[in-house]
C-alpha cells in the first residue's frame, strides 16, 4: 500500500519483485475474481484470439478485475488506435499489442496510448479512466496520471521483431515486452514448444531479456508448465512477469482429472 492507503499501480508492482498473472480467454467474470482472491498481480484478458472485443463484454471483465482488486492488461487485436485508446478509457491497467514487427509500428502504439507530449492519444472526460469528469477532475492531472500509470506491452513473437529489436526497444514508452514462443516458432517454421526446448527459441528469449534489461524494460513470459521448477528457471534467466496458465488450462486440468477417474472406474 502507498502512504495514502491506495493500492499500488501495476507499474509500481512491476518495479519490485516478480509479478504473476494468468490469461483470460472466456467472457466470464468468475476466473478473474478467483485470480484476485488468490492474490495474483494481474490478468491478461485476450481480445486477439477470442470472441471478446473492446466492448460491453470487455467492460464487464474490467469491472470484475476492479472489484477483485487485480490489475488488468488487455491484449488488443493489433496496432489499432480505437482498441488501444478504448481499452485504457474503460479502465484497463494497460494494453498488450500482438505482432509488433518494427519501430514504426511501436511508435504508432505509443502515439495511440499516450497523451502529449509522449503521444497523441485522443481524450474525453466522459470515460471511466477520467472518473467521468467527477469531483476534482483536472485535465492536466488526468493526462499526466494516465501517461505515468498505463502499462504498454508489445509482443515479441516473430523473427521480424528480433531483426529490428534495437530500433523497437529504443522507442520511448515501453514498460514490458511479452515473449510469444508459439508465434515466434510459427514465424520460423519451428515446432511449437512452450517449454522452450528449441535452442533457437531459448536463445531469442535470452537475447530479449538482455536487451530489455539494459533499457530497464521488463519481460513477460508464459510459464509452462505452471509449476515451481519452471517458474524458478524463468526467474533465474531474468524473466520479470510470469503467466501462470489460463482459465482454459484450469478447465482442461480439471477435465483431465475427471477423464482419468472415469477411465479407471470403467477399467
Amino acid at each position: 500500500m502507498t502512504t495514502h492507503d491506495q493500492p499500488l499501480s501495476l507499474k509500481q508492482r512491476m518495479s519490485g519483485a516478480t509479478t504473476f498473472g494468468m490469461n483470460i480467454y472466456s467472457t466470464a467474470c468468475m476466473p478473474i475474481e478467483v485470480a484476485g482472491n488468490w492474490g495474483l498481480d494481474f490478468v491478461f484478458i485476450d481480445a486477439e484470439h477470442t470472441a471478446l472485443g473492446v466492448d460491453r463484454d470487455m467492460e464487464k471483465l474490467l469491472l470484475a478485475a476492479r472489484s477483485a482488486a487485480i490489475h488488468s492488461l488487455v491484449r488488443v487485436r493489433g496496432t489499432l488506435e480505437w482498441d488501444i485508446r478504448k481499452a485504457l478509457e474503460m479502465g484497463a491497467s494497460g494494453v498488450i499489442v500482438p505482432q509488433v514487427h518494427n519501430a514504426a509500428q511501436m511508435r504508432e502504439i505509443i502515439r495511440f496510448s499516450k497523451f502529449a507530449p509522449l503521444g497523441r492519444r485522443g481524450g474525453d472526460s466522459s470515460v471511466r479512466s477520467a472518473g467521468y469528469a467527477g469531483p476534482g477532475f483536472d485535465w492536466a492531472r488526468y493526462t499526466e496520471a494516465q501517461n505515468a500509470q498505463s502499462v504498454i506491452v508489445p509482443m515479441a513473437e516473430s523473427y521480424e521483431f528480433f531483426d529490428n529489436i534495437d530500433e523497437i526497444l529504443a522507442v520511448e514508452g515501453i514498460d514490458a515486452v511479452h515473449f510469444g514462443p508459439a508465434d515466434y516458432s510459427l514465424s520460423r517454421g519451428l515446432p511449437v514448444d512452450y517449454r522452450l526446448g528449441n535452442p533457437e527459441v531459448l536463445e531469442r528469449l535470452q537475447l530479449l531479456i538482455s536487451k530489455c534489461h539494459a533499457r530497464s524494460i521488463k519481460v513477460m513470459v508464459p510459464c509452462f508448465p505452471a509449476d515451481l521448477d519452471t517458474a524458478r528457471r524463468l526467474i533465474e534467466m531474468g524473466s520479470d512477469m510470469l503467466l501462470m496458465g489460463s482459465d482454459l488450462s484450469w478447465l482442461n486440468s480439471a477435465g483431465q482429472q475427471i477423464a482419468a477417474v472415469q477411465q479407471a472406474l470403467r477399467g
